[in-house]
């Protein structure tokens, strides 16, 4: 069995340390050294001249959940099974992150440093939780294991996702009938979807403006989905209280970027959930070996979803 790996990161040799560990029956090759057609594609980022040449292979494995930006290739083969990794440590990761934001936002922590810079003693009445509602928009993987975290907290939750979904304490919503009143609930939104193209700019004033007044935008899925200089006007018409935001249009953020040094929002670089590289190899390990014996596998990305 032969695997193709490329990545456009500066992991490469850890990749394929672990990769020779977890795998050992397999003969490993990186892009461009290959010369015989491989079996399955493990890549991250590839140029376009490598996924035109991979229309025979079992199937492609991308390194990370998000698969936008392979997906967008025209030289994708369509035939080929494209499969993303699920969780692979980044469900803990994301839940920490989330509920950091959360109880930042909860516990106006952005307003006691103020405070502190100017030396002030003053104590906040507190808003009650059951009337803090947090929303999170796109319930997979990630969104179940935020969920699963805040709920311990006791914070009333309220789910979107495209098909409907039962979840225990969480008030759930679907499809675009559910998207209004969903965020018309929502005082502190989550955003965890895909980027695909309908979700590109799906953030944009129309949508944010049925927050109710006063509400707050973490963005942890991608750039992409938010229009930044509506976020930038709403917040400046109060409307929006302010933002967390971890990805972006561009990254790293260009330095002239409103985001670095708006009072309102608070920037940090695309860390919210990190690949684990151990892990995520475990998974594709299992998933290759579960294809060789001719058995079906989760992640599989559904086109019909994308376009």
């Amino acid at each position: 069995m032969k695997v193709l790996f490329h990545t456009s990161g500066d992991d490469g040799a850890a990749w394929l340390d672990a990769l020779s560990r977890a795998l050992p029956e397999a003969t490993l090759v990186e892009w461009p050294d290959s010369t015989m057609p491989p079996d399955y594609a493990l890549l991250w980022r590839p140029p376009p001249a490598l996924l035109a040449s991979l229309s025979e292979v079992k199937a492609i494995f991308n390194l990370g959940a998000g698969v936008d930006t392979l997906v967008a290739l025209p030289e994708r083969p369509r035939k080929v099974p494209l499969i993303r990794l699920e969780d692979a440590g980044m469900a803990q990761q994301m839940a920490e992150y989330v509920a950091h934001a959360v109880l930042r936002r909860y516990r106006e922590l952005d307003v006691y440093a103020l405070l502190q810079e100017e030396a002030v003693w003053r104590p906040r009445a507190r808003l009650p939780m059951h009337e803090f509602q947090v929303g999170i928009l796109g319930f997979g993987v990630l969104g179940a294991a935020v969920a699963g975290t805040l709920s311990a907290f006791g914070f009333p939750l309220r789910g979107w996702s495209r098909t409907q979904k039962s979840v225990p304490g969480v008030r759930m919503f679907e499809g675009p009938v559910g998207l209004r009143p969903f965020l018309a609930e929502t005082r502190l939104l989550v955003c965890l979807l895909p980027l695909t193209p309908d979700t590109r700019g799906l953030l944009d004033r129309a949508t944010l403006s049925l927050l109710p007044r006063g509400a707050y935008v973490v963005n942890v899925s991608r750039g992409a989905l938010l229009v930044d200089d509506d976020l930038l006007a709403l917040i400046e018409s109060g409307h929006i209280d302010g933002a967390m935001l971890d990805v972006f249009h561009d990254e790293p953020l260009p330095a002239p970027h409103a985001f670095w040094h708006h009072p309102r929002i608070t920037v940090t670089p695309h860390i919210s959930a990190v690949t684990q590289i151990e892990d995520s190899v475990m998974q594709i390990a299992a998933k290759i070996r579960r294809l060789e014996a001719g058995e079906p596998v989760s992640g599989v990305v559904d086109d019909t979803l994308l376009y």
